[in-house]
């Protein structure tokens, strides 16, 4: 069975579809991405508002702590006592009166737990500090205390060498780092210079410490949403605090897309070079965007549903009308041409029914004339052909006949008559013109076992068929007409002759070759057989060859190659093709 064509209607209502699918996708697809980027930048912008409130209150306590430092700072009596270098009783005095009041008095200023420490470059004030116990947080005994110390202490300390040289003008720069135990105890700390505003020198240094748990504790994770998380990280992207769940996999370079299903929002510290990165669950978006995912799914099923239903009526009104033009033109292919057909109206589709009524009589008037007249000149063709080939080949085999019964042949004498009697059938064939490949290579062979019989061992005949062109069809007498020039032509005298019969498929045609080692054609001859006046050379070759044109087109045919006293190749060439 062959494969079910699809008919116009259906090619217009499939192509109608796939125009309409792909706008209706498109936008449906359009309008979801722009909703959850809108939602997503909503939240974003919520989250984004949160994270700002919350680096504001940090914002908030580093400026308290600077207000702080600006107490001691901008102190001119403080200045003053330190820019004094008098020992004993002085120096003393000062600590005593002012420098401890004064620093305790800084300290209070604060609500936030602090603890403060200064160096004097001065050696004449006494050092005032506690326990230097190293493997102790400093802040959970001396929150509220104050240390003084000479600044002889740290001159070659890293950290101090990097804030500041000691040959540098002095400045009023702040400086948030972690020094010393601060980042084993999860501290930071304020750095300040004391400076001398009338020397432009260099008095001390001040170091405000505090814990970063108290700096960020107005940090909350469930401020953004549930199962959300709020990383704190440094200037080198080192974690430093965090709030929330403990399931998400935080990206080690600080990258603004989160992973595990949750994106990021960063919200920079600028006082102290830190970030505040918030981590939420993607599935909050996919959450808020789900209705109108649903709502655009909706109205994209619901368009497609109505233009699928116009699409169908469309193609009806005009599958009709191209549903008959086809069934006329199939009427048409089929021979047909009497077939006709009615349309109401002014449209194209009326010319094109009037213009087909119109074509179908004159094509069917033109055919009938043009079949007739090539079909009495192939049968006339025909005849003619076997006419010249039944006279002539029946008298000589029964001559042959008759000198097999005067010499008691018997048995030779009863192949030849069945042979004979053989090729008519096969020649006869009902009458038809075309016939299959093997009935034609059948009554080819009987010819040559005649011959084989006629000629004794003088005949040395070969021949190769594929035997899976026997199944096509071809027109009749395009072999045997050669075989017989072969054993009528290229003898010499008594001598023996090779003959060779081959048939093959080639690509979408069929070829055979017809081969002697007879005496060959002299030059010119071949251009005399194809040639159109030339009747009394080659007749029966150049008969196969036109009636081969004639019925398959001008690219297929006969070819002949032959050299004098060498031998002479055929070739015939057929399309391959089974009746109806």
């Amino acid at each position: 069975m062959g494969r079910k064509s699809v008919t116009f209607g259906q090619k217009l209502v499939i192509s109608f579809l796939v125009f309409v699918l792909i706008p209706v996708v498109l936008i449906g697809y359009y309008a979801y991405t722009s909703t959850l980027k809108s939602v997503r930048e909503q939240i974003t912008s919520n989250i984004q508002g949160t994270l700002r409130q919350m680096k504001d209150n940090v914002a908030y306590t580093l400026e308290d702590l600077e207000r702080v430092s600006d107490l001691l700072y901008y102190d001119q009596k403080l200045q003053q006592y330190l820019r004094s270098y008098e020992e004993g009783w002085y120096s003393y005095e000062a600590t005593t009166n002012y420098l401890k009041p004064k620093l305790l008095g800084t300290m209070k200023s604060t609500g936030t737990p602090i603890w403060l420490s200064v160096y004097v470059a001065g050696d004449t004030l006494p050092e005032i500090y506690y326990s230097q116990d190293l493997e102790v947080n400093p802040l959970r005994f001396k929150v509220g205390q104050f240390e003084l110390y000479h600044l002889a202490r740290i001159e070659d300390r890293p950290w101090y060498l990097e804030i500041s040289d000691v040959a540098a003008k002095p400045d009023a720069s702040l400086y948030w780092r972690q020094i010393e135990t601060d980042a084993r105890f999860h501290n930071i700390s304020l750095l300040r210079k004391l400076n001398d505003e009338m020397r432009l020198d260099q008095l001390g240094l001040m170091r405000i410490t505090m814990s970063i748990d108290d700096l960020f504790k107005t940090i909350d994770a469930q401020k953004i949403g549930e199962a959300s998380y709020i990383a704190v990280f440094n200037e080198k992207r080192e974690l430093m605090h965090d709030s929330g769940t403990s399931s998400v996999q935080v990206p080690p370079q600080g990258n603004t897309m989160g992973s595990n299903g949750y994106f990021s929002v960063e919200e920079p510290v600028p006082e102290i070079g830190w970030s505040i990165v918030a981590y939420i669950p993607k599935r909050m978006i996919e959450k808020s965007a789900l209705k109108v995912r649903n709502l655009t799914l909706s109205v994209c099923a619901v368009s497609f549903l109505f233009l699928a239903l116009l699409s169908v009526v469309v193609s009806r009104y005009f599958s009709r009308r191209v549903t008959k033009i086809v069934s006329v033109l199939n009427a048409f292919q089929e021979g047909d041409f009497q077939r006709r057909t009615t349309y109401s109206g002014n449209d194209e589709f009326a010319h094109i029914f009037r213009a087909l009524n119109e074509m179908g009589h004159n094509t069917d008037k033109l055919i009938r004339e043009v079949y007739v007249s090539k079909l009495q000149k192939r049968e006339a063709e025909l005849a003619a052909l076997q006419a010249q080939i039944n006279p002539h080949f029946l008298y000589n085999t029964l001559s042959s006949i008759s000198r097999l019964a005067k010499f008691g042949e018997i048995g030779k004498l009863h192949e030849m008559v069945m042979a004979l009697a053989k090729f008519y059938r096969l020649t006869l064939n009902e009458g038809r013109i075309v016939i299959t490949i093997d009935n034609e290579w059948q009554q080819a062979k009987t010819y040559i076992d005649i011959q084989k019989i006629k000629h004794k061992d003088r005949l040395d005949f070969s021949c190769r068929i594929d035997e899976n062109i026997l199944e096509f069809e071809t027109i009749k007498l395009i072999l045997q007409p050669f075989i017989e020039n072969v054993l009528e032509h290229s003898w010499y005298g008594e001598d023996r002759i090779h003959l060779k019969v081959w048939g093959f498929s080639q690509d979408d045609t069929i070829v055979f070759q017809i081969i002697d080692d007879g005496i060959g054609m002299p030059p010119g001859k071949i251009a005399d057989i194809f040639d159109p006046n030339g009747i009394k050379v080659g007749y029966g070759i150049r008969n196969v060859d036109e009636r081969i044109k004639l019925q398959f087109g001008p690219q297929y045919g006969v070819s002949i190659g032959s050299r004098w006293g060498i031998g002479t190749a055929v070739r015939i060439v057929i399309p391959k093709f089974k009746g109806g």
